[in-house]
């Protein structure tokens, strides 16, 4: 497989009244075409930010560090993203070699304008298709996704459907475009379970049919179980564990990754109490020193947790792991 994307030391900062507020810290990964990365972590960790700098999508007060580096790879060669700036040079990572499924689906769509016409309007953007081939692809795409009478649907506005439909359409409006790379941030969260398997194995027949890579961003380790090659944990905008899914949910590492598993209910014991992490994810303002999660970390070493930032180390040839408990300052 070859590679799609590379972020090299991403480190994203905001401007605010209170100063320059870090939001990604130093965050680098690759993926391969055809690859399914599940980024996984609580709500502030800088999942979202993380990928939306992937499309330039980040609101104008984002900085980015000097050593901040997107490179994606395309058959025409490899474009620096962070270093575009006009729109007519961003359509490529917006909408067309990479496109997103946003939590919200009522912010994707214009109220004022039907489902279908926006639908055909992308692709009459992105593509040389004509009008009544971008509305057959359409159609396609609303009937892929699970939605019933797509013909009738595909005029419609989002206001006239369902939460779950919303959804569902903003997936195949995503998809239509068939893009090399799909952000999918919670794509799955307002569906019921028979639709959701359908939305997944959807997804994971476009990665074969397509050779598609996919980021999945999601709070369900089982999902990402289900649909992931690779898992990356992020904390407080820092990747803490990354390697092969089967590897980091069998035999977690980080201790944050323990948690997050630890909390999840058990099937096989359903009176048995859940242990959430103790303590709340700390405000960007308020940003620990040294590892940002030793103020909720059982496994705290004193000083070294609380004063240097632990560096990856490699515990197995795939799985990497930020913390001092397998570095030599810890030891």
């Amino acid at each position: 497989m070859s590679v799609l994307i590379d972020v090299r030391n991403l480190t994203l900062k905001f401007q605010t009244d209170e100063g320059l507020i870090t939001a990604v810290e130093n965050v680098s990964f690759s993926l391969n075409r055809g690859e399914v990365l599940g980024l996984v972590g609580e709500s502030g960790s800088g999942k979202s930010v993380t990928a939306k700098s992937l499309m330039h999508l980040n609101p104008s007060n984002a900085v980015y560090t000097d050593e901040s580096q997107i490179i994606l790879h395309t058959d025409n060669g490899p474009i620096d993203v962070l270093s575009l700036k006009r729109p007519a040079d961003l359509k490529i990572v917006r909408g067309g070699a990479i496109s997103m499924i946003f939590q919200e689906p009522m912010a994707s769509f214009a109220p004022s304008m039907s489902i279908g016409k926006q639908m055909i309007e992308q692709l009459q953007l992105h593509t040389e298709m004509s009008k009544a081939k971008a509305r057959e692809i359409s159609i396609e795409m609303l009937n892929r996704v699970g939605i019933s009478e797509p013909s009738r649907r595909v005029d419609q506005y989002a206001f006239e459907l369902s939460g779950g439909m919303r959804q569902r359409a903003m997936i195949a409006m995503a998809l239509s475009t068939k893009p090399q790379l799909l952000i999918a941030d919670e794509p799955t969260t307002a569906l019921d379970v028979t639709i959701q398997a359908q939305v997944l194995d959807l997804m994971k027949d476009l990665v074969k049919e397509l050779n598609m890579a996919i980021i999945f961003i999601t709070h369900d380790l089982g999902v990402v179980a289900q649909t992931a090659d690779s898992v990356s944990v992020m904390y407080l905008g820092r990747l803490v564990e990354e390697g092969p899914v089967r590897e980091v949910i069998n035999k977690p590492k980080h201790p944050y990754t323990k948690g997050l598993l630890a909390a999840l209910p058990s099937l096989d014991d359903l009176d048995a109490q859940l242990t959430p992490i103790p303590g709340d994810v700390p405000s960007p303002l308020e940003r620990p020193n040294g590892c940002v999660f030793h103020n909720r970390c059982a496994e705290s070493m004193e000083p070294v947790c609380m004063s240097q930032i632990p560096v990856e180390e490699w515990v197995d040839p795939k799985h990497r792991v930020a913390c001092h408990l397998y570095s030599k300052a810890g030891q």
